[in-house]
């Protein structure tokens, strides 16, 4: 059964519906409970975004219906019983905080995962799982289509921002032919690159740029040029007074360097260091981070590391390079 089948047949007798995403949610995440939310209800869905908590200030333009609401705000103001949960942009219900998933317990309602990460060959069976798809916008944008609908401003905009978001631009491996397609669609509504590119990217203080500088000034790479990394500091941030969401795309610099495979980025949180991976997609760095803990894509993917006694920040990336080197030697 393919993913349009398995999504017209879970939401045919679902009447009232809940969407949700990952904790601490992505604009892939938030732009594909968005569009989602508003075909639905064109659908005659009764249809609302539970987050595991309120939408963060930099993504409300998005919403422009205001759609989606937290846990907290759902229980007081807006409750109803679901026949189905919609969770996008992950396939494990641990993900999404524990406020929704305290939710999901008290609802005991079924579940439909979309997504576009990897999972076990089960999962996919009974969810819209397509892991070669671009981003989970790419998944949500072809089920609505599939539905009969057509995309307006709404439901374009968010769409467009959550592959712009999960493909850095358009840069990444998985990005195809079907993937631009999906793009003049929602451009026919009236997109303009620019102001959505402005509009999830954001202008920038100058103290933005300052730390860019600092930390790309930090950059360093392996023997033979394959492995370049930089490290940002939890003080650095305090010091340039600079949001934290505002520096994930600071590891796309080193994909430019000659001879670069893997780009690291080591983000220095006090007891923990966000390990994030890059890969230019001739090497699998999903792989890599689900060796030391963590998962995601071929050519994107992350790990969350304690720090404990004997192993500090310069302990961990030492570590991490060290593993990276080791999968990149060449069989002999």
């Amino acid at each position: 059964m393919n993913i349009i089948t398995k999504f017209q047949k879970a939401i045919t007798n679902a009447q009232s519906i809940v969407i949700s995403t990952h904790s601490y949610p992505d604009a892939d995440g938030i732009g594909s409970e968005i569009s989602l939310c508003l075909a639905l209800r064109k659908l005659g869905k009764k249809t609302l975004c539970v987050n595991n908590v309120e939408l963060l200030e930099r993504y409300k333009y998005l919403d422009t219906q205001s759609v989606v609401i937290g846990v907290e705000r759902f229980k007081q103001d807006f409750f109803f019983e679901p026949d189905l949960i919609i969770i996008v942009d992950t396939n494990i219900i641990d993900r999404t905080g524990k406020h929704f998933r305290a939710l999901h317990q008290e609802l005991q309602c079924p579940i439909l995962y979309i997504d576009h990460h990897p999972c076990n060959e089960a999962r996919m069976l009974d969810h819209c799982i397509n892991t070669k798809a671009a981003a989970t916008g790419e998944v949500v944008g072809e089920l609505i289509l599939n539905s009969g609908l057509e995309f307006d401003e709404q439901t374009a905009l968010p769409l467009y921002t959550a592959i712009l978001i999960d493909t850095s631009s358009f840069r990444y491996p998985t990005v195809t032919a079907k993937t631009h397609e999906l793009i003049a669609k929602l451009m026919a509504t009236g997109i303009k690159p620019p102001s959505a590119y402005n509009g999830i990217y954001g202008t920038k203080k100058i103290q933005h740029m300052h730390l860019l500088g600092k930390v790309l000034s930090s950059a360093n790479c392996s023997k033979n040029e394959e492995i370049a990394w930089i490290v940002l500091k939890e003080d650095e941030l305090k010091e340039f007074n600079t949001d934290i969401e505002d520096t994930h795309g600071f590891i796309n610099n080193l994909l430019i360097l000659d001879n670069v495979k893997v780009a690291c980025m080591f983000r220095d949180d006090g007891d923990k260091v966000k390990v994030s991976l890059r890969s230019s997609g001739e090497y699998d760095v999903g792989n890599i981070a689900v060796s030391i803990g963590g998962g995601g894509h071929s050519h994107s993917a992350a790990s969350l590391i304690d720090k404990t006694v004997g192993n500090n920040l310069t302990e961990i990336i030492d570590q991490v390079i060290k593993n990276i080197e080791e999968r990149l030697l060449p069989p002999k």
